[in-house]
């Protein structure tokens, strides 16, 4: 086709010079002519020269996965990094102008200043293979390097085998790394406590040049607010001595806070950096003993609390796992204690205790959900308090309370506590919300006066402190409670405002919509129904109002976008907010122009038909960065101003997909078999012939409609087929929604699917002998069950599916330690009763009772050390299978969790789908993993890819 172009270009040419002494407009309609006949055999030469997308190019796909802007809006920094391979890290401006482009490059953060970016320089991924192929040692392997590149000029220095480094987020002018030193000097493992390695530090004066070492630090920490950095060092000979320093940069002094060595965890320092705290342990004892420490401006650090003190519990004691914080105001410091560790039987030896787990049928956790969280709970910690002013202490959080939180940032005289602990065996099976008792504990003597017994729900605080709040799933409502006058107010009913989600089809009461937050002085809660948005007072002085107005009428879901929102902080309505609204007919998304101050139906200012991110914007100018997409749109980054009027493209992060078929995406909607309207995508081959049959791939979860318009990025996934694969390989997908009636999640699923199978096939271009279906987990499930009510399948792959209800209702998510009757009676299994009250249910919707009505071969991928379904229901499922004859195979990723993780397992495992695939819908030969298995013998060695005839 290239060389018809090139012909119809000298034909032009030759005809130009033949037109000369012609007619004029003779001339200009040849050349018209002409000219369309070549763009036309180009636009077809390039359409025929493009190629089916392969995994191994789905390999090189790259996805954005950092994105910053510049406080001044200057500069924009991103990464782009493919499943495998090295990332590439983007130094851009709103205009598009690429300043640097750096290869291995992560982590980036952008001075205060916007005159820096900080980040690392990992290896070359090709470089690391080929030195462990040589068997490097690990010692002499690269290692990774900080760079710091100035902006302004473009210059840049790179620091060699960095292990850690921050930059100051709200001032600028400095960095801080650690770095290996050579091996004489550097303390690995000691000092710092037990599992921390001790480096030097390195802190830099940006403006300056100037470097500072400290020798051997085990920690470091900027203060937010101000220039000033505390670090704990464990010396260095007679040149540096061990100690507790602060450096402030303001006035460029180094004061040493605690000299000496010893034992040292937890610093902190508070915002404005005139305060620091930390727990140590001076004492040479072999029993570690620790002490809080603070320092209050320029003095030294001064022992404040120890295990002494009447406010630690008996045979309690302050613990390093626990995390020190300062009030908002520095007036307080929250500290962690925690049970002494009962000590080892020194007279026993290891191999003559018993090694066993006791259930007990009454415990609060179930047994595998301790051992689960074993590690985690063993370093468990309750919060105390300790007045600065006065030294005095308390504790504020007992073995009683599963959650505590801070009101007002700490500097109220309550804190807000909550208990499930009542409620924790009847938790086994009905999931959450959980029961909860609330509590409010006086700060300064710790006493907890319950204020709510047995509520579904898990209280909050508003910003300033002056409400509890919480959604009530069981009556729908929203709830507060005034912490000063102690009284209760639901604020919403279901009758005004719909908060509840109405689509709710598991047998559990419904989630709530959530909400936008809090308006300054904790003034209004914004909450969200379906569409619109709400402002609720939280005294209930006035009915709800509808600020968005119309989001209902237009089937519009509005949702709030602030942009830098202060931690914690309420809304001010001068704070600069768009709404971003997705239309659930078209499935379009929208940003809208919005003004809290007063309802008013939001003005659209940006009109074009995509899905669309939550944009970020600069924290000093009007820049914004935002992302567009729809199947065939990647989601480059692209740079406007609060208007969205401009934009300009500022990343190309997949110039290649132009080299490849894609495909097409549109909506379908059919008729379920129980009457309702039922809509699903379906996604075309480039290029498509309505007049050709081709094979097509059924792939479902629950619902996913509504996200139609959106790119799926090109991914040799872990559990689903890659869209984009498939039709660049010619490929028909289908996804229909799922909507469930209770008691029967396998008939729901067969009363969507199927005639929404067959109204696609009506249209004429669909092989009916060449249709197979996919589906992981709870899609796993769902197409075992079709597999045995229906032959219309020609191939089925079944990933980690529940084949038998039975069994698995009384099985343990391992990945949480949870039994899993909690999904039967009441989340995403929905059969709503327990295996005493409804057994047929359970078997009924068990496809292992009903395998002999299975007429398509099926692939299996469950895993061994899967946390989520048991492996033995896929062990169940083949064995069943192979029992009765069926053409069936499993694949089982050592090691591998839910789905395979690693890039090798997941690139491996979408080789034999396609290859399982193409065999019973396109006719391709049989893989050898398929026609003769691989033995345990070749295991590593043979993977059997090669088709055999």
């Amino acid at each position: 086709m290239l060389f018809a172009a090139f012909t119809i270009i000298s034909t032009f040419i030759a005809s130009i010079q033949i037109e000369k002494n012609q007619k004029r407009h003779i001339k200009m309609k040849k050349i018209k002519y002409l000219f369309i006949m070549l763009v036309w055999v180009i636009l077809v030469s390039a359409q025929t020269e493009k190629r089916p997308l392969t995994h191994d190019d789905i390999l090189n796909w790259n996805q954005i996965t950092e994105i910053h802007i510049s406080n001044n809006g200057k500069y924009i920094v991103y990464k782009q990094e493919p499943w495998k391979g090295d990332p590439t890290l983007k130094i851009t401006t709103p205009k598009g102008q690429e300043k640097a482009s750096i290869d291995c490059g992560t982590n980036a953060k952008i001075t205060a200043d916007s005159k820096f970016v900080v980040f690392t320089l990992k290896p070359p991924v090709d470089s690391v293979r080929t030195l462990k192929l040589k068997k490097t040692k690990k010692e002499d392997m690269p290692q990774d390097k900080l760079v710091i590149y100035n902006l302004e000029n473009g210059s840049s220095e790179e620091i060699e085998k960095v292990k850690s480094s921050k930059v100051p987020t709200e001032w600028a002018g400095w960095v801080a790394w650690q770095a290996e030193a050579p091996k004489d000097t550097t303390q690995e493992g000691k000092g710092g406590g037990k599992g921390e390695n001790v480096f030097p530090l390195f802190i830099k004066n940006l403006n300056a040049g100037e470097v500072k070492e400290v020798p051997n630090v085990s920690s470091y920490h900027f203060a937010e607010e101000k220039e000033v950095l505390v670090c704990i060092s464990e010396g260095k000979d007679s040149t540096f001595n061990a100690g507790v320093y602060i450096y402030n940069f303001a006035d460029n002094t180094e004061t040493k806070i605690l000299d000496g060595k010893g034992k040292f965890k937890q610093l902190t320092i508070n915002k404005s950096g005139d305060k620091v705290a930390f727990i140590g342990d001076v004492s040479e004892a072999k029993e570690t003993n620790y002490s809080l420490y603070v320092c209050e401006g320029t003095g030294k650090a001064k022992v404040i609390l120890d295990n002494n003190n009447e406010a630690v519990p008996d045979k309690w004691e302050i613990s390093e796992n626990g995390q020190l914080s300062f009030s908002e105001n520095g007036e307080r410091l929250f500290y962690g204690t925690a049970p002494k560790k009962e000590p080892k039987d020194t007279t026993i030896l290891e191999e003559e205790i018993p090694v066993l787990d006791v259930w007990h049928w009454n415990e609060e956790v179930l047994q595998t959900v301790q051992i689960h969280n074993k590690n985690r709970d063993a370093k468990k910690t309750y919060l105390g308090v300790v007045q600065l002013n006065n030294s005095k202490a308390a504790q504020l959080e007992t073995k009683l309370f599963t959650g505590i939180r801070k009101i007002n940032k700490g500097d109220a005289g309550k804190l807000l506590a909550w208990s499930s602990r009542p409620y924790a065996v009847q938790a086994m099976w009905e999931g959450s919300p959980r029961h909860n008792d609330f509590y409010l504990v006086d700060i300064n003597s710790g006493k907890a006066e319950m204020i709510k017994k047995d509520c579904r729900a898990t209280p909050q605080v508003s910003p300033g402190g002056k409400y509890l709040y919480w959604y009530n799933a069981l009556d729908t409502t929203w709830n507060t409670y005034s912490i000063t006058i102690g009284t209760e107010y639901k604020i919403t009913t279901p009758d005004v405002v719909q908060v509840a989600k109405e689509l709710n089809d598991i047998p559990n009461p419904p989630n709530s919509y959530r909400h936008a937050g809090w308006l300054k002085d904790d003034e209004a809660l914004l909450i969200y129904d379906r569409f619109d948005i709400w402002k609720v007072d939280p005294e209930n002085s006035y009915e709800p109002v509808n600020l968005t107005e119309n989001g209902r009428k237009q089937k519009i879901s509005y949702r709030l976008v602030r942009f830098n929102p202060k931690r914690d902080e309420g809304i001010d309505l001068s704070e600069e907010v768009i709404v971003k609204g997705h239309n659930e007919v078209t499935r379009v998304d929208r940003y809208y122009a919005f003004n809290l101050k007063k309802p008013k139906e939001p003005k659209e200012i940006f009109i074009e038909n995509y899905r669309l991110n939550t944009p970020k914007k600069a924290k000093d100018e009007d820049v914004v960065i935002f992302t567009k997409e729809d199947f065939q749109t990647y989601p480059n980054l692209i740079a406007t101003d609060l208007s969205f009027y401009k934009q300009r493209q500022i990343s190309d992060a997949a110039p290649q997909q132009k080299e490849f078929l894609w495909g097409t995406a549109e909506l379908v909607s059919w008729m379920s078999l129980d009457g309702r309207v039922v809509e699903g995508t379906l996604h075309k081959p480039e290029n498509f012939d309505p007049g050709k049959k081709y094979p097509m791939i059924v792939n479902f979860y629950e619902k996913s409609s509504q996200g139609f318009r959106g790119y799926k990025m090109p991914e040799n996934h872990r559990s689903t087929i890659d869209y984009h694969y498939y039709t660049s390989n010619g490929y028909v997908i289908f996804n229909p929604d799922v909507y469930y009636t209770e008691g029967y999640p396998g008939e729901s699923a067969y009363n969507c699917v199927m005639p929404g199978v067959a109204a696609v096939v009506s249209k004429g271009f669909i092989d009916e002998e060449r249709i197979g279906a996919q589906g992981h987990s709870w899609g796993g499930y769902q197409v075992a069950y079709l597999a045995t009510r229906t032959d219309m399948f020609a191939a089925i792959e079944s990933g980690a599916p529940v084949v038998n209800m039975f069994s698995a209702y009384g099985g343990i998510r391992w990945g949480s330690g949870l039994n899993r009757s909690f999904q039967y009676e009441h989340t995403q299994s929905r059969i709503g009763k327990t295996i005493w009250e409804a057994p047929l249910r359970y078997l009924e919707n068990s496809p292992l009772f009903t395998l002999d009505k299975v007429e398509t071969p099926i692939l299996i991928m469950h895993n061994d050390d899967d946390g989520a379904v048991p492996w033995y229901q896929g062990i169940e499922y083949f064995i069943g299978l192979r029992r009765l004859g069926k053409p069936s195979w499993l694949l089982n990723y050592n090691d591998a969790d839910h789905w395979p993780t690693k890039v090798r397992d997941k690139h491996d495992f979408q080789i034999r789908l396609a290859q399982f695939f193409d065999h019973y819908l396109k006719e391709k030969p049989m893989p050898k993993w398929m026609k003769e298995g691989i033995p345990a013998t070749k295991k590593g060695v043979d993977l059997g890819y090669e088709l055999k005839d």
